[in-house]
């Protein structure tokens, strides 16, 4: 069994920002998702929208200088960048439904080899227990990205044949961001993009259960 160290969630934050041209407009959904803010590589220009109606949000405040009058989507505190603007909800959800955003970046329960996408569930503890504004998201945007740990807790993979969770969108999700791996997923299955130094091929389709394209 070779040696390998898994992603910490900055890491992977960090490699999912390396990701985003310059120019994209970005929405960052609840949990994980909201840390890839703080990894934007300098010298580009991202724009960060939140469905709860801003653009324009910069990386998380500096210790004791956050303002909760400004918050995201899933209520943390943020900062705004020059030329950033709030407005109501329901042209958020406007430019999501109406193609406006270039990427967004979501969380998953799980992800099928096709790209359906599951991430919200009433039985899971500390889920959301409704879709959000998820499937806005997933079916708006022209590209949809999941960024999650690879594993449950139990050991099992989070990206499957076929989900058993509530779907939040189908073939939706292009690209999967994981502690181990990054994978893009669509009709022809899953294809390995990059994966953690020390991770064999055959190991890492072992933990998925899955063929896998190199």
């Amino acid at each position: 069994m070779s040696s390998y160290q898994k992603r910490s969630k900055d890491e992977l934050a960090k490699r999912v920002a390396q990701d985003i041209r310059d120019g994209s407009v970005v929405n960052l959904g609840i949990g994980q998702p909201t840390l890839v803010a703080n990894h934007i590589p300098a010298g580009i220009e991202v724009v960060l929208h939140s469905e709860n109606g801003i653009l324009g949000m910069g990386p998380a405040p500096a210790e004791g200088a956050a303002d909760y009058d400004l918050i995201n989507a899933g209520k943390q505190p943020i900062t705004l960048l020059p030329g950033g603007s709030y407005f109501h909800h329901a042209d958020s959800f406007a430019m999501m439904r109406g193609g406006h955003l270039d990427i967004c970046v979501l969380g998953a329960f799980q992800v099928s080899v096709c790209g359906d996408l599951a991430n919200w569930s009433t039985g899971e503890p500390g889920a959301i227990p409704a879709v959000g504004g998820a499937m806005d998201l997933a079916i708006g945007a022209k590209q949809t990205w999941v960024m999650m740990d690879l594993l449950t807790k139990k050991g099992e993979s989070k990206i499957v044949r076929e989900c058993t969770y509530p779907l939040t969108g189908l073939a939706c999700v292009k690209r999967i961001f994981t502690d181990l791996a990054t994978f893009a997923c669509g009709p022809e299955g899953l294809r390995l993009i990059d994966k953690v130094e020390g991770l064999s091929h055959g190991e890492l389709e072992k933990l998925v259960g899955l063929p896998i394209a190199a």
